[in-house]
C-alpha cells in the first residue's frame, strides 16, 4: 500500500485514484562534504524509470554525506523505498552516514523495512560458498552430538526397563517376541539365503581370477572361507538385516505415533518401552546370529559350487581345504560380533520411530534415517571389532 499526503503542488496531474501527483524528481545541492538532495514526486513502482534516471543524475563524483530531504513526497511505495535506500547506501561515506529528513511515520516505517531487508539480503550474499561450508559443516555436528546424546539416553532407558523386566518376567510379552523372530529371521531367509550364495560365487570366481596368476587357484578355498566366517558374512547380513527389518521398526513404531497408540498406551499405563522395543530387540538378538549362520552356509555353498564349475575342484578337496583353512577362533570371530549388531539395529530402528512426529513425511524420513544410521554404527562397530582382535591377536 503507498503512503504518501493528499494533495500536491500546482501542475500535478490526477491518477487513477484520485491523488494529485507529479513525476519523481531528485533536487542535489552541495554544502562541503554534505550532499544536499531533496526528493518528491510519485517514488512508486509506475515511475520506476524516472526514479532511476533523476538518481543517476544525482550521482555524486565521490561518496558523500548526504541528508535525503522526503517531505516533498507525494506517494511511496516499496518500489520507491527500495530505489532510494538502495541510492543513499551506495553514496553514503562508510554506508551509514546519511540522514532522512521530512518522512512521515509511514513512510519511515517504510524505508526502515526496507533498509533491514536489503541488510539481510546483502549479509547472505556475502557468505561465500566456503563459509556456506562451514555453517553447514558446524550445523551438522551439533545435530550429530544432539542425536548421539539422545540415542545413549535411549540406550539406558532401554537398559533400565530390560532389568526392571527380568525382575518381572511375567510382564515381558514371550508372544510378541516368538512373532519377530519370526519375521526377523525365518521370513528373511529367502532373500538373505539368494543373496549370500550370489555373494559366495562373486568371492571365488574374483578369487581365482586373481589367484591363477600365481598358479594358486587351490587358495581361493582360503580366501572364501576366512573372508566370509570372519567378515563378509556377519557384514552383509547384518546391513540387509538394517534394511529390511530395522526399517520396519521405524515404519511400525512410527505409523503408531503418528495414530496416535502409542498416547493411549500411555494413558493406559503401558509402558512404549516394554511394550514395542524390548520385543523387538530380543527378537533381533535372537534371530540375527542364527541368520548370519545360514547365511555363512548358503555363501560357502555358492563358493563351492564356483570352484566345482570353474576351479575343477571336487566337493571333497573343497571341504579338505577349507577345514585347513580355516579353525573354530575363525567362525566365532565373526559370530560374537552378530548380538552387538543386531543390538544396534533394534535400538536404532525402535528409537527412530518413537521420534516421529505427526505426519506420513515424518515416518519416511525417520525410516530412511534409521537405514543411515544402523549401517554406519554397523561398520564402526566392525571396525572397532577387526582393532580390537587385532590387538587380541586373533
Amino acid at each position: 500500500m503507498p503512503s504518501g499526503r493528499p494533495g500536491g503542488p500546482p501542475g500535478a496531474r490526477r491518477t487513477d485514484g484520485g491523488t494529485m501527483t507529479t513525476p519523481a524528481w531528485v533536487k542535489a545541492t552541495t554544502e562541503g562534504e554534505t550532499l544536499k538532495v531533496a526528493v518528491g514526486g510519485a517514488w512508486t513502482l509506475a515511475h520506476v524509470h524516472a526514479i532511476e534516471a533523476a538518481l543517476h543524475a544525482a550521482q555524486p563524483a565521490v561518496p558523500a554525506k548526504l541528508r535525503v530531504d522526503v517531505a516533498a513526497v507525494d506517494l511511496l511505495d516499496t518500489a520507491g523505498a527500495f530505489l532510494l535506500s538502495r541510492w543513499m547506501r551506495r553514496n553514503a561515506r562508510d554506508h551509514a552516514a546519511f540522514e532522512l529528513l521530512g518522512a512521515n511515520p509511514a513512510q519511515a516505517a517504510l524505508l526502515k523495512r526496507v533498509a533491514i531487508s536489503e541488510r539481510q539480503s546483502l549479509r547472505r550474499r556475502e557468505n561465500s560458498p566456503l563459509a556456506a561450508l562451514a555453517i553447514r559443516t558446524g550445523r551438522a555436528s551439533f545435530e550429530f552430538a544432539h542425536a548421539a546424546a539422545d540415542l545413549l539416553a535411549f540406550f539406558g532407558l532401554v537398559l533400565v526397563t530390560l532389568g526392571r523386566s527380568l525382575l518381572r518376567p511375567t510382564r515381558f510379552r514371550v508372544t510378541a517376541l516368538f512373532a519377530h523372530v519370526e519375521r526377523i529371521g525365518l521370513h528373511a531367509l529367502p532373500i538373505l539365503g539368494l543373496l549370500s550364495f550370489l555373494i559366495g560365487v562373486v568371492l571365488a570366481y574374483q578369487g581365482a581370477d586373481q589367484l591363477r596368476i600365481y598358479g594358486a587357484e587351490i587358495f581361493t578355498v582360503n580366501l572364501l572361507g576366512v573372508s566370509v566366517l570372519r567378515e563378509l558374512g556377519i557384514l552383509l547380513t547384518a546391513i540387509m538385516v538394517a534394511g529390511r527389518s530395522g526399517s520396519a521398526f521405524t515404519a511400525e513404531i512410527g505409523t503408531m505415533k503418528v495414530n496416535e497408540e502409542v498416547d493411549a498406551m500411555r494413558t493406559l499405563g503401558l509402558d512404549p518401552i516394554e511394550v514395542l522395543v524390548l520385543p523387538r530387540i530380543m527378537a533381533m538378538l535372537i534371530a540375527l546370529p542364527l541368520v548370519a549362520i545360514y547365511a555363512d552356509i548358503m555363501a560357502l555353498a555358492g563358493g563351492a559350487i564356483m570352484a566345482m564349475a570353474v576351479l575343477e575342484i571336487s566337493l571333497s578337496q573343497f571341504l579338505a581345504q577349507l577345514s585347513d583353512a580355516v579353525v573354530a577362533s575363525t567362525f566365532w570371530v565373526g559370530i560374537v560380533k552378530a548380538p552387538v549388531f543386531a543390538f544396534l539395529i533394534g535400538l536404532v530402528g525402535c528409537y527412530e520411530g518413537l521420534q516421529v512426529s505427526g505426519s506420513a513425511e515424518s515416518v519416511g524420513r525417520r525410516t530412511t534415517k534409521s537405514v543411515v544410521e544402523s549401517i554406519f554404527l554397523v561398520i564402526v562397530a566392525d571396525a572397532a571389532f577387526s582393532i580390537l582382535f587385532s590387538f587380541l591377536g586373533l
